[in-house]
């Protein structure tokens, strides 16, 4: 997995180069961007991290990025600054994914342990997924006819049914069956059952078709 970044987006140079150094000596990686485009322009937003985004900046504002990094299907954690918040802009942004409002002059030590805590999330965010992907991609190792074994057992049929159903012999199915469970690492339909459902297959039934 790639090292957490922390992306820091304020047009504030002092504050943002301050935060920066704070940052580096406690061994964070970071990325600094003065305006909300040129972020959105020229940061990948993938692996793990979180965004420290300065709410009001000359063209587009800490909200507007926001709502594209949303757009986007960004899950990295936002934590917003401002000197001027309002209600209004803090109820805004933690309903739409924000993980913490901050007022500034912020505290530095309280800033570190705030991204701290988004850091550590988002790790545990990108974890769960790529866990989740190799699930999944366990079944697209499966044959053609694999899956045909595997979607009737998912559907808690027996192998003479399935056998009847899929016009094959009883010791035809048991080879594939036995070869798919394999390949998925799985020994019994309970086990099947959860890994299906652990990959996203929230109806296991009709994905594997």
């Amino acid at each position: 997995m790639t090292r957490p970044l922390i992306r820091i987006v304020d047009d504030d140079p002092a504050l943002g180069e301050s935060f920066a150094m704070l940052l580096e000596t406690m061994g964070w990686d970071v990325a600094r961007y003065t305006d909300g485009r040129d972020f959105l322009e020229r940061d990948t937003l993938e692996g793990p991290g979180c965004i420290v985004l300065d709410v009001r900046m000359p063209g587009l504002t800490g909200l507007d990025v926001q709502d594209e990094l949303v757009r986007r299907g960004s899950k990295l954690p936002i934590l917003f600054l401002s000197a001027h918040g309002t209600i209004t802009m803090a109820v805004h942004a933690l309903h739409h994914g924000a993980v913490d409002f901050l007022e500034k002059p912020v505290d530095p030590m309280v800033f570190v342990q705030k991204v701290s805590r988004a850091v550590a999330a988002s790790v545990d965010e990108h974890v769960r997924e790529r866990e989740e992907s190799e699930r999944r991609n366990r079944f697209e190792t499966l044959t053609p006819r694999e899956k045909d074994v595997v979607h009737a057992v998912l559907e808690g049929k027996a192998n003479k049914v399935i056998a009847r159903d899929l016009g094959l012999e009883v010791s035809t199915v048991k080879m594939h069956r036995a070869n798919a469970f394999a390949k998925l690492g799985v020994h019994s339909p309970a086990e099947l059952t959860r890994l299906a459902f652990e990959s996203g297959y929230a109806d296991a039934k009709t994905t594997l078709s």
